[in-house]
């Protein structure tokens, strides 16, 4: 009777024990859900505001270099100072220059009275030859020697003219006004007419080049966004985080791609009354278009890659079930990525939680838009 009622207990505590196990395992491989932030995208009117870095290039460039020989007499400009146009920058020795200038004047001097000579004898002889008291070959002879000494004059006057401008060019003065830049010889210094060194280098940095490189890539989608017709301006930031207190216009776009970067260069001509901007240094300009354009922007964290690159976003849809949707980004903006297709104002677009998100994984949703719309 014992061991038949522990057989009666143990059939009925079976079922249970069965049950209790089941249920144990079942709390235990259930996963907890999973709390996903999400955000529901506004479409906005933005305005393209792009980041480059670019150098600083002077607009004009002179380099000094003497265009006689000679020896340096006196360095006149201070090294590093701002020289006008036609300042006087180099003496060089002029004596040579100033005794050949005098002989080429006498010798003109000379020339012209030899001329004047023979004019008055033309003037005789053409007389003469009305009354038939020379031959016509004699008065051929005084009119041709006559001739002679008048090409001489102009010969001479040339020759006067060269030395003039070989004795101004003793003075050694600047082709543009700008800053100039340390002297390559002191005085006493022998220099060359057209030597390949020059004896220094003057700037206009009144206004300045950037030249800025950006991507092909970057550029075919910017086509779109920086029209031809329209002016596109430029801000300039400094190292120290200052903005150049002067707007620059973009100019040009280089028509080629630079086969060992694949980057096409973009000049602005910026304005530099201050003299901050110095030719060779770098700088941040952001391009400022006039252009808006109608799109989403979204935190960047939201948009992952799939296997074949694509961007993607998580959407949770009305059954809280995350599915992801290929959308097309454009760029950056800070933080954040403008997207011009692939979602709508009524998603619910997954920012925070993506990492632990799976097929299998239960949803609790929690709305970030309060969090985020001070940076939109």
């Amino acid at each position: 009777m014992h061991k038949k009622f522990k057989l009666y207990l143990f059939l009925i505590l079976l079922p249970l024990f069965f049950a209790s196990c089941q249920q144990e395992q079942k709390s235990q491989t259930a996963p907890a859900p999973i709390e996903i932030g999400f955000i529901i995208p506004v479409k906005q009117s933005v305005s393209i505001n792009i980041d480059l870095t670019g150098r600083v290039k002077a607009k004009n460039v002179a380099q000094i270099r003497p265009q006689i020989g000679g020896i340096i007499k006196k360095r006149v400009f201070i090294e590093g100072s701002f020289v006008e146009k036609d300042e006087v920058l180099y003496e060089i020795d002029d004596a040579s220059y100033k005794a050949t200038y005098d002989k080429a004047k006498a010798a003109l001097a000379s020339a012209r009275a030899n001329l004047l000579g023979s004019s008055l004898k033309l003037k005789r002889a053409d007389e003469l030859l009305k009354h038939d008291s020379i031959s016509k070959q004699e008065f051929d002879d005084i009119k041709a020697n006559h001739d002679s000494l008048a090409a001489l004059v102009e010969q001479k006057i040339a020759e006067l003219e060269m030395a003039k401008i070989d004795l101004q060019r003793c003075q050694i003065k600047a082709p543009i006004s700008g800053y100039i830049g340390i002297s390559s010889v002191t005085d006493g210094a022998l220099v060359l007419a057209n030597q390949s060194e020059p004896l220094a280098i003057i700037q206009d940095t009144n206004s300045v080049f950037v030249d800025l490189n950006q991507s092909y890539s970057e550029m075919l989608a910017l086509k779109k966004i920086l029209k031809d017709e329209e002016k596109n301006y430029i801000v300039l930031t400094l190292d120290d985080g200052t903005v150049h207190d002067e707007e620059g216009i973009l100019e040009t776009r280089e028509l080629s791609v630079d086969e060992g970067s694949g980057t096409v260069t973009l000049r602005a001509e910026v304005g530099n009354k201050s003299g901050v901007l110095l030719p060779g240094m770098f700088v941040k300009a952001t391009i400022e278009s006039q252009s808006k354009v109608e799109a989403f922007l979204i935190p960047q964290q939201a948009v992952q890659r799939d296997q074949k690159g694509n961007p993607i976003v998580t959407i949770i849809d009305e059954n809280s079930k995350a599915i992801t949707k290929i959308v097309t980004t454009q760029r950056a903006i800070e933080n954040r990525w403008l997207i011009s297709a692939g979602i709508k104002e009524s998603d619910k677009v997954a920012i925070e939680g993506l990492n632990r998100l799976t097929n299998k994984s239960q949803i609790t949703l929690k709305d970030l838009n309060s969090k985020y719309e001070d940076k939109k």
